[in-house]
């Protein structure tokens, strides 16, 4: 038996507390680890829940329980997160947590701690929601040297960008049809501006490459700026605008960012739509493997949760190391040396457009005169900026460009 407890009791939390308890006997069936749910950890009181009598306000009592072998983590933050993880592990109980946030800030640290006491801390849920990523990424590709780990991570900015391209909504109007479908927060912020799809791609480059990408060394940009005339110039490109997160091995070194992209129609991330996510991993002997589904929502997010608790559960004697190496300051690299093609919307000509080199003229239905969109060949931001000479585009997007960005 293995009894666990939930610090949070929020959407995620909830989630876990029912998928334990209702799908309790099939988990002891199938894996032989039952679990029993001991404690639930939150501040507020759940009076009408039927865990009610389960909720308790003092992580003490868990830390001091010599009975609970795996505490989930679903408070978010890094700051009373951290204090509580550092606190389980150091008690010598495993952890599992969905808390992207926290594991792309302290993630070396933690499994150092974990591994220091000979427990595990597991973290399948934070990229993905209840797509297995995490694991593969670790385990079933280990044979292959990779290379690129490209995706659609946020689920929110996909469903804006999707219905801007399907609908013709801007993006303001996208994102009120996101937040009352409960897809997008009050406060948007940590979606569109990219925030929570960099915390994904730290995670996917730590695994991927081996040593710690730290939130702060990788330049984000979200999709506020994106207008319906850039998705339209797009579409008559055969593209789909979307947002990217990136990590590519560039020697010894690592190079990660997030972005709007052009992808084109042929390539099958321009087909995932709504809330949907997508991660590609570029391996020697692989190639590309795609992982895809709903990267985020209550049962989906708990079911990869408690498969990590059976997981460390399952190794309790043994624990079930994650690792990778710290990182440093000088492991990941700016973008300004990616090659790629660009697309450009600005308000000029394409007489005067003859410094960029060879371009791609694009049209769309209701452009102004002095508008024009086109992209570029292949080059380097900083020789982008060079040969623009001082004009500013009214949209500056990367295309997705394999052939050249990989160069």
């Amino acid at each position: 038996m293995t009894k666990v407890a939930i610090l949070g009791f929020g959407v995620v939390g909830s989630g876990v507390a029912e998928v334990i308890t209702q799908n309790g006997a099939s988990i002891a069936e199938k894996t032989a680890q039952a679990l029993e749910l001991k404690y639930i950890l939150d501040v507020r009181d759940f009076p009408d829940s039927p865990f009610a009598d389960k909720i308790i306000k003092d992580f003490a009592i868990i830390e001091g329980d010599p009975e609970v072998d795996v505490v989930v983590e679903t408070i978010g933050g890094a700051k009373v997160a951290l204090d509580f993880t550092r606190r389980a592990l150091a008690a010598g109980k495993s952890v599992v947590s969905s808390n992207k946030e926290l594991v792309a800030q302290h993630g070396h640290e933690l499994l150092e701690l974990a591994k220091a006491n000979g427990v595990s801390y597991l973290f399948e849920a934070s990229v993905g929601g209840g797509i297995p990523i995490l694991h593969p990424l670790s385990q079933c590709l280990t044979a292959n040297k990779l290379s690129e780990v490209r995706g659609i991570l946020n689920g929110t900015t996909n469903y804006i960008l999707t219905h801007m391209i399907g609908t013709g909504l801007s993006f303001e109007e996208a994102l009120k049809e996101a937040q009352a479908r409960g897809y997008a927060e009050h406060d948007p912020t940590a979606d569109v501006e990219g925030l929570d799809a960099c915390r994904k791609i730290c995670i996917l480059a730590s695994i991927a490459f081996g040593r710690h990408v730290y939130p702060n060394q990788v330049p984000t940009k979200g999709i506020t700026q994106v207008t319906l005339a850039d998705v339209s110039y797009a579409n008559a490109a055969g593209m789909k605008v979307k947002l990217l997160g990136r990590a590519l091995r560039q020697g010894d070194k690592v190079m990660a960012y997030v972005a709007p992209h052009l992808v084109r129609d042929a390539n099958p991330l321009a087909g995932v739509e709504d809330v949907f996510n997508a991660i590609t991993v570029r391996g020697n002997a692989i190639g590309d493997v795609m992982f895809y589904g709903r990267g985020a929502g209550k049962l989906p997010t708990a079911s990869a949760v408690v498969a990590d608790v059976i997981d460390a559960s399952q190794h309790r004697k043994t624990s079930r190391y994650l690792s990778w190496s710290e990182g440093g300051e000088d492991y990941v690299l700016g973008t300004e040396t990616l090659k790629s093609q660009w697309f450009l919307r600005l308000n000029s000509s394409l007489k005067e457009l003859e410094c960029l080199g060879n371009v791609m003229p694009l049209g769309r239905p209701g452009a102004p005169e002095e508008e024009v969109g086109v992209i570029t060949e292949a080059m380097t931001q900083v020789e982008l900026e060079k040969r623009l000479g001082g004009r500013t585009p009214l949209s500056v997007i990367r295309v997705l460009d394999e052939s050249a960005d990989l160069a």
